[in-house]
């Protein structure tokens, strides 16, 4: 890991850097919602999961959901935060037509989670990885609104309130993020965090984890004033980026907006701060709202809910049943497969990768298994679009055929004939081996004779590999040539060795 490198953009007056602080809404992995016994589940028809309570009926009270106030502490507790054992719940006071309220219940001056601390691990194409810590300021629960549609006729919209009442938790970043590499890493952290923990299934096709990024830009060293002193007169106006469920186009949306906002103050103007959307076909965002500061919203205390007090007994035994998380499981990784720090963190990016790669390598060469799961496995199933879930190729059949390699049934090169083979659905390693008659040939009589042989014909190969041991690669690949890729490579490098003096 290298040290965290500044991220500049050229501008016409010098150099700028983008400041971004994230909210995250991840939804809470529950059966009911935050406050009705109405149904979470995805795909139903329209407005059919829908109470009394959620679409706002007279007289119908709100009554908390306890679990879902549980998978909150839970994520709080693996976002190491503090939990706070009195929190909240206020109204945020707006009009939308898919919030019968006409107000979201939601929390503002006593979240539920305080202030914590993630690590962030940093991808950038063709330089080194680094790593950063993204400070938390708060997690808080709140109820979503429901859905606009506007497709289903020219002349109206129509609402689906099924998504309404439905438990969100907000995950408020601190200012901390400042590149889109690192924007788009840190969503990525946070969706593994939660989905390790059971708390949100992380699914953001279905708009399940969500995020608004808050975007400004400043002159070099005033970010670095702005955590001196925490006055935000040092950063610029920051605009808000809505609703983004896309690593990549959260990258472009960030890139576009960074530069759009450069743009307005190098020609004398003033960036307003407003709530912009992200359209990915032209690339380009564009405004939807003036952005909002909490006094437009006129919160105050929700009448119909009492505050939310609980004993530290409570959060400890929540603590205690914890899984594994992300970065405990990629220590591990390290420390009992002898992993690099990299390769550990693909396999622990997400739940599914490591249950696979445990299953391959229980038993096996880790590091062996390690690099067929993430090169060749990873590699095939990114050219196809497919998910590990849609592999061709089982766990205990990649395991297998890692079995053959380490047993010296096969070389590696025969193994990717094999893979491809296993991939085409020609069955399992051994059965594929056994079939096209692949196994290596390990008899070293067998391989001495097509040494002897080859040596025999190449007088003048012979006479430069004396003077240059390094032009020996160019007997190997005859001799694995002339026995059809089936022999030991590490026995004809001896024999041939052995052989010719070097």
């Amino acid at each position: 890991m290298t040290e965290r490198p500044p991220f500049r953009i050229k501008g016409e007056t010098g150099d700028w850097e983008v400041v971004m602080g994230l909210e995250i809404h991840a939804q809470v992995a529950s059966h009911a919602k935050l406050f009705s016994g109405a149904s979470t589940a995805f795909g139903a028809d329209p407005n059919c999961n829908v109470s009394l309570v959620d679409a706002a009926m007279p007289g119908m009270l709100p009554v908390i959901n306890k679990f879902c106030v549980e998978q909150a502490i839970r994520t709080g507790l693996g976002l190491k935060a503090k939990i706070n054992t009195y929190s909240r719940f206020d109204r945020k006071n707006y009009f939308y037509p898919d919030l019968p309220q006409g107000y979201q219940i939601s929390q503002f001056a006593h979240p539920i989670v305080g202030e914590g601390e993630i690590d962030v691990d940093v991808e950038v194409p063709g330089k080194e990885d680094y790593a950063f810590a993204c400070r938390i300021e708060r997690l808080h629960l709140e109820q979503d609104a429901g859905k606009s549609i506007h497709d289903m006729d020219p002349n109206a919209t129509y609402v689906d309130l099924n998504r309404s009442g439905v438990a969100l938790m907000e995950i408020v970043s601190k200012p901390d993020i400042r590149s889109p590499a690192e924007a788009a890493a840190y969503v990525k952290k946070l969706r593994a965090i939660v989905i390790a923990l059971g708390t949100c299934d992380g699914d953001m096709e279905k708009g399940n984890l969500r995020a608004d990024v808050n975007v400004s830009v400043c002159k070099p060293g005033q970010y670095e004033k702005f955590r001196e002193t925490g006055d935000f007169k040092h950063l610029g106006t920051r605009c808000e980026l809505k609703n983004m469920n896309s690593y990549r186009f959260i990258q472009q949306a960030i890139e576009y907006e960074a530069r759009r906002q450069i743009e307005i103050i190098e020609a004398g103007g003033t960036v307003d701060q407003e709530t912009r959307l992200y359209d990915p076909v032209k690339g380009e965002t564009r405004s939807m709202r003036s952005k909002e500061d909490a006094h437009d919203y006129r919160y105050f205390p929700d009448p119909d809910l009492l505050p939310l007090e609980f004993e530290q007994a409570w959060i400890e035994e929540i603590r205690k049943s914890l899984p594994e998380l992300p970065d405990q499981k990629r220590a591990r990784f390290e420390t009992d497969y002898g992993l690099s720090r990299y390769d550990a963190g693909v396999l622990t990016s997400d739940a599914e990768k490591a249950v696979y790669f445990e299953a391959v390598a229980k038993g096996r060469d880790a590091k062996l298994a390690a690099n067929w799961v993430t090169q060749e496995l990873f590699g095939y199933l990114n050219k196809e679009g497919l998910e590990l879930a849609q592999s061709p190729v089982s766990a205990s059949a990649l395991g297998g055929l890692i079995a053959l390699i380490s047993d010296n049934t096969i070389s590696g090169k025969i193994a990717k004939d094999v893979f491809a083979r296993m991939i085409a659905g020609e069955g399992e390693a051994a059965a594929i081996v056994e079939k096209h008659g692949l196994k290596q040939v390990t008899d070293t009589g067998a391989i001495e004779k097509v040494v002897d042989e080859i040596i025999a014909a190449n007088p003048d190969q012979v006479a430069k590999v004396k003077d240059k041991p390094q032009t020996l690669g160019w007997f190997v690949g005859q001799v694995m040539k002339a026995s059809g890729g089936k022999a030991n490579p590490q026995a004809v490098n001896d024999i041939l060795k052995a052989k010719l003096g070097i």
